[in-house]
């Protein structure tokens, strides 16, 4: 027996949305053999995006029954049934987070059409719910609608069982009840993480750290590890007693915490790091006639280069858009196999070196105000970013170009002589990684400031 099940939220902070509309269809493989619809009161407000993408709005369910009304009849319509559900595990943990308000522990197998489309209907352009079902000739109407939806997966999924006629996958894809679902003890630790930028660690039974990682959204990626599937993720699930975090803000500052804690606890759960995370850079060389040429090579370690990567073609990449950006010689650095000039260029006794354009000199310096700009180097800077809360700020301090430790400061406080950073910045070991992991930063990423050092 299957229960065909989609829901519609209000959205917003994970595990907090509230259930605005469900629908559930019975289904014993052949047809249908009971169903319930309903609107449902979330008792808070529908974000404005979803009221546009559903058309459902506060007004629709003043007078709709609350899920606590509505709960005994879903229990009932469920029971000994797979949950079936295009993305199960959203519904899934939606459902079982209202229960769990109610103190009710819900628990069912599930079935996810996703999965199951994905391996009997490789070939599709897309396994979306809508673009599903529309390359599969299935008439649907009401889309972003519980009910709607419901019936788009109830076809879908009579589809699927005709193409696995062995049912072998069907049996395989089902999820033992120990899979893609959270223990209370997990769902206690999930519920008790923030949704905010930082630095998460998982503990065993002996308050070892068995796992570190940094994110933007720390409740989201700890529930991704209490239901991921493998060997590895169901050994960490096992081992992991306690999750403590660290709350920082900014996403800059969780980068550079998360490298300094892999180095220093090693836990046993992470990949073991490598001794630089960048394969290649970008260097500047002089030539024989006296111009500065950027290049992209395979490094060892840091070196001459003033920018790091992880691979060629990023270093090649970042060479274009500085010959873009300060109009340098695309065929001095070698991005133009033009014979005569290049393309940046319009004199025809320009030879790839400029010569007859501008001459070493001033060519020299733009390609130093490149240099400058996106390097680290003898800078003494400090890197403000976002804090902890409202009213707070991160600072990172680099000093003769190297990264010197961090910290957190109140937004009326004047930080930029080094006095008043000794005060609150926290030392840390600076290395070619934590200048690497600051300059990929700020080349991709907005801060909310530099400030000049002044000693």
């Amino acid at each position: 027996m299957y229960a065909i099940l989609d829901i519609e939220t209000t959205g917003g902070k994970y595990n907090e949305e509230g259930i605005t509309e469900i629908a559930i269809h019975k289904f014993d493989g052949h047809q249908v053999v009971d169903q319930f619809i309903s609107l449902v009161n979330p008792e808070k407000e529908i974000q404005p995006f979803v009221v546009k993408l559903t058309g459902i709005n506060n007004k629709m369910l003043r007078t709709a029954p609350k899920f606590h009304e509505v709960a005994k009849r879903i229990v009932e319509i469920t029971q000994d049934a797979v949950l079936v559900a295009h993305n199960a595990q959203f519904d899934y943990r939606i459902l079982r987070t209202e229960f769990r308000r109610l103190g009710y522990n819900f628990e069912r197998k599930t079935l996810c059409t996703v999965d199951l489309s994905k391996q009997l209907i490789p070939e599709a352009e897309s396994h979306s719910l809508g673009k599903l079902v529309r390359s599969l000739g299935i008439a649907v109407s009401d889309r972003h609608r519980a009910n709607g939806d419901a019936l788009a997966t109830l076809k879908l999924f009579k589809v699927l069982l005709t193409k696995d006629s062995d049912k072998t996958i069907v049996k395989h894809v089902i999820r033992k009840e120990a899979h893609g679902e959270l223990s209370d003890r997990q769902l206690d630790i999930v519920e008790s993480i923030p949704s905010e930028t930082g630095v998460y660690y998982m503990h065993d039974k002996d308050g070892e750290i068995i796992f570190l990682g940094k994110s933007s959204n720390m409740k989201k990626r700890v529930n991704q590890h209490f239901t991921k599937n493998g060997a590895k993720g169901r050994q960490l699930q096992k081992a992991t007693k306690k999750v403590s975090y660290e709350i920082t803000g900014s996403e800059l500052v969780a980068l550079l915490k998360e490298n300094e804690e892999l180095v220093r606890n090693r836990p046993k759960f992470n990949q073991k790091s490598p001794t630089v995370n960048f394969s290649h850079g970008v260097c500047a060389r002089t030539d024989e006639n006296g111009y500065r040429i950027l290049q992209a090579k395979k490094l060892k370690d840091k070196n001459c280069s003033f920018a790091t990567f992880n691979s060629m073609v990023a270093a090649q990449n970042f060479i274009r858009k500085l010959t873009f950006e300060f109009r340098l010689c695309d065929k001095l650095n070698g991005i133009s196999a033009a014979k005569k000039n290049c393309s940046n260029y319009n004199s025809d006794a320009c030879d790839g070196a400029c010569i007859q354009k501008e001459g070493p000199e001033p060519y020299n310096q733009k390609v130093s105000e490149a240099i400058a700009k996106y390097s680290l180097c003898d800078k003494n800077i400090i890197i403000v970013d976002k804090g902890r809360d409202i009213g707070e700020h991160s600072a990172i301090l680099i000093k003769n170009g190297h990264f010197k430790g961090l910290g957190f400061y109140d937004l009326n406080h004047q930080i930029n002589t080094m006095p008043i950073l000794e005060t609150i910045i926290v030392p840390m070991a600076g290395n070619d990684n934590t200048e690497h992991i600051i300059e990929t930063y700020l080349r991709k990423r907005r801060v909310s400031k530099i400030l000049q050092l002044s000693t």
